[in-house]
């Protein structure tokens, strides 16, 4: 449908997207930085790409967040895995249809996500994890929502940079071949060859927070000089204390190839 390339159009007009996450809550609950959803909208800076939220979340911020004509893209999770419970130690990747597209879109949402886990010991998972993500893919897109799929290994914590590196190659060429329009996943070693790999943009996440909003900055700079098409930054921004100026960097770093030190000083964050 024609609102999916328009979408995907209106993602990337300034360039590398830049998109902030606070979809948590799904797994992890209130951690800090969303344990006051109500908060969440005073740290959202407008000139952002997306926001990625659950559909509860929508449901009730979202009017506040994306309501204006240049708001940012509200952007929707729709499926729940057991990888991401980070505090209850789950790792068996297993993945179900949490909402329907048709859910999401009548919510506002304008892209969905839905992401995918392969590897995960059980080969009967993993091919009912493909099955997941390819349903819910092309129910999206004959909705005309585009769609961000996310790859993400179990225990990337403790696998050596060569087979993060391999998998997140591999995973991500699965994700375009499955019909992912955009997609979102760890930023690797030799990320240029993951990205030479993949036709799909490849947006790189920002994961856990850092030491510092100028270490975020740096960051962020990586990953796009190595060939990302933007980022997803959560917690980097959530939990900083100033959220609104640390965006104000990310715009002139992602967008505008600023120097990340210059930035951070510019808007006070050093």
């Amino acid at each position: 449908m024609e609102s999916h390339n328009l979408f995907l159009s209106r993602f990337f007009s300034t360039g590398a997207a830049i998109v902030i996450a606070f979809d948590h809550g799904m797994f992890d609950g209130p951690i800090p930085g969303v344990d006051k959803m109500d908060e969440i909208p005073d740290k959202i800076f407008p000139e952002v790409d997306g926001v990625l939220m659950s559909p509860g979340a929508l449901r009730h911020i979202g009017p506040r967040l994306c309501s204006h004509r240049n708001s940012p893209m509200p952007i929707v999770r729709i499926n729940w895995s057991t990888i991401y419970c980070f505090n209850w130690d789950y790792h068996s990747g297993d993945a179900v249809s949490a909402f329907t597209p048709e859910y999401a879109l009548q919510l506002g949402a304008q892209m969905v996500l839905v992401s995918l886990t392969l590897q995960t010991g059980n080969q009967q998972r993993d091919a009912q994890n493909i099955q997941t993500f390819a349903q819910l893919c092309s129910r999206a897109h004959q909705l005309g929502l585009p769609v961000i799929g996310e790859y993400f290994p179990i225990d990337d914590e403790k696998m050596s940079e060569a087979k993060l590196y391999s998998e997140i190659k591999i995973g991500s060429r699965i994700l375009y071949e499955l019909g992912a329009d955009v997609i979102k996943t760890f930023y690797t070693r030799d990320f240029e060859e993951v990205v030479a790999g993949c036709p799909t943009p490849i947006l790189a996440l920002g994961g856990k927070r850092l030491s510092s909003d100028l270490e975020a900055l740096k960051y962020a700079q990586k990953q796009i000089k190595s060939g990302a098409a933007g980022i997803v930054f959560g917690r980097n921004v959530i939990q900083s204390k100033k959220p609104i100026e640390l965006q104000k960097a990310l715009l002139e770093v992602v967008k505008q190839n600023a120097d990340p030190e210059a930035a951070a000083k510019k808007f006070g964050l050093i």
